[in-house]
């Protein structure tokens, strides 16, 4: 599967409320917007050809949209990003997929990869999307 990787300067915070019971990989329509964040281990950070079973890591925590004034707890912080999106709600292996595509375009345009992963869930349009936002440093 071919994935479109962007480089993405996100200037403001998204905000979410914690959300403890979720499963990253059992999306569905209903769900509302969501986001999870997942941690590398320092071996797949820098590996261009990292162990596939590494991916997408360590989740760290699962928040959901909140709205102004909800009490959120939890953060996609600014920064700069490579991302990717489909516009389908996609499966463990799939993201699995975009997240080493994702990696290894980072290693190739030399923009060291962080450890976090995030994955984000949306409707757009009346159309679930899947979102893969990984930081980098300029190298």
């Amino acid at each position: 599967m071919q994935f479109e990787i962007t480089r993405l300067k996100l200037l403001s915070p998204l905000c979410y409320c914690g959300d403890a019971d979720s499963d990253p990989f059992a999306y569905r329509e209903g769900d509302g917007e969501k986001l999870f964040c997942f941690e590398l281990d320092a071996a797949a950070t820098g590996a261009f050809e990292p162990d596939r079973a590494q991916f997408p890591g360590k989740l760290l925590f699962c928040g959901k949209a909140a709205g102004s004034g909800s009490g959120a707890d939890r953060e996609l912080p600014p920064g700069s990003y490579l991302f990717a999106q489909r516009r389908e709600v996609l499966n463990r292996e799939d993201i699995i997929a975009m997240a080493l595509e994702i990696h290894q375009e980072g290693l190739w345009q030399r923009l060291p990869p962080g450890k976090k992963l995030y994955l984000r869930y949306l409707f757009e349009d009346g159309c679930p999307v899947t979102q893969l936002f990984r930081p980098f440093t300029w190298g």
